[in-house]
C-alpha cells in the first residue's frame, strides 16, 4: 500500500500510502477521508454564499441529506454499467459482493452529478424553491467537491494519463507495472518509467486545477448573475470542455460497452456544447434586451 511517487522534472518525491489509519483492524483509506473533506467544505462554503441566491442553510442541509446517499449509489452504478463484465459472476450473474465492494475503487463522477440534478429538481419542487437558483449556488459546491476530491486520486496513485516526458510527468513502479500490463509501455517505456527519464501525465492534477480555476470563474458570475441558470450552465459548459480534454488523456477510461468511445468524454462534448449553446443565446438575448 505504501508507494514512492516521483515528479522527477520539478525534483518532488511523495511517499502515499492509501490507508491513513485502522479502526478496530479496518482500514480507514485516504480516498474516503478526502471526498468526505470536500463534501464538507463545499456545503460549508456555500451555506456562506447561500444568501446570494435566496437559499438558507437549514435548506443546504436538507437538501444534502437526500443527494449524499442518492450520490452513493449513483456514483458506483455509474461506473458498474460500463464496466458491467469486471462484476459479473462467469454465469453472467450479478456479483454483488464486487458491486458493493468500494474499497476496490470504480467510482464515476458523473454518475453523482446526475444524481444530485435529479434530486434538486424533487426538492425544489417540494419546497417550492426556486431550481435554478438553487442549481446556481450547488455547482459552487460541485467545483468544490471535485477540485478536493482528485487528491484521492493521487492517494491511490490512479486517474493518470498517458506516456509523458513534460517537467511535470509523475513517476512510480506501480505506475511502470499498470502500464505496461495494460499494453500502454514496453520494456523499454517501463524501464524509463522507473528511472524517471518518462513518465504519466497527472490527469488528476489536471482536472483539479481546471476546477480550481471554473470555482473562482463561477464564484465571480455568481456575485453579479445575468439570469438564473447562469452559473449552472457555465458549470457544464467549463467541466464539459476540460473533462472532454482530460478524458482523452486518461487510460482508465470507461467506454460505451463495445465501442471505442469514451463514455465520459461524449458526455463531456456533449455538456458543454449544449451548455454553451445555451449560455451564449441566452447572454445575446440579454445584451440585446
Amino acid at each position: 500500500m505504501i508507494q514512492q511517487v516521483t515528479f522527477p522534472g520539478l525534483g518532488l518525491a511523495f511517499t502515499v500510502n492509501r490507508v491513513a489509519f485502522t479502526v478496530l483492524g479496518r482500514p480507514i483509506y485516504w480516498y474516503g477521508i478526502i471526498i468526505v473533506s470536500g463534501l464538507l467544505l463545499a456545503v460549508f462554503l456555500c451555506s456562506r454564499w447561500g444568501k446570494r441566491f435566496s437559499i438558507t442553510e437549514d435548506q443546504i442541509i436538507d437538501m444534502m441529506l437526500w443527494a449524499v446517499p442518492a450520490a452513493l449509489v449513483s456514483i458506483r452504478a455509474y461506473y458498474v454499467i460500463f464496466d458491467l463484465s469486471r462484476y459479473q459472476n462467469p454465469d453472467g450473474s450479478l456479483n454483488w459482493g464486487a458491486i458493493l465492494r468500494y474499497s476496490d475503487g470504480g467510482l464515476a463522477i458523473y454518475g453523482a452529478i446526475i444524481s444530485s440534478i435529479i434530486v434538486l429538481l424533487i426538492f425544489c419542487k417540494k419546497r417550492n424553491i426556486r431550481f435554478l437558483s438553487f442549481a446556481d449556488l450547488g455547482v459552487h459546491g460541485l467545483f468544490i467537491g471535485q477540485l478536493v476530491g482528485r487528491w484521492g486520486n493521487f492517494m491511490n496513485v490512479e486517474a493518470y494519463g498517458g506516456l509523458t516526458e513534460l517537467p511535470w510527468r509523475m513517476c512510480s513502479e506501480k505506475i511502470a507495472q499498470e502500464m505496461s500490463s495494460l499494453g500502454y509501455a514496453d520494456q523499454a517505456a517501463y524501464q524509463a518509467i522507473l528511472d524517471g527519464s518518462m513518465g504519466v501525465h497527472p490527469t488528476f492534477l489536471y482536472e483539479s486545477l481546471w476546477n480550481l480555476v471554473g470555482l473562482a470563474i463561477v464564484y465571480s458570475l455568481g456575485k453579479h448573475r445575468k439570469f438564473e441558470g447562469e452559473c449552472f450552465l457555465f458549470y457544464f459548459f467549463w467541466y464539459g470542455l476540460g473533462r472532454a480534454w482530460i478524458e482523452g488523456l486518461r487510460t482508465d477510461s470507461l467506454y460505451l460497452f463495445s465501442t471505442g468511445i469514451r463514455v465520459s468524454q461524449l458526455l463531456s462534448i456533449v455538456c458543454a456544447a449544449a451548455a454553451g449553446g445555451i449560455l451564449a443565446w441566452k447572454l445575446f438575448k440579454k445584451q440585446k434586451n
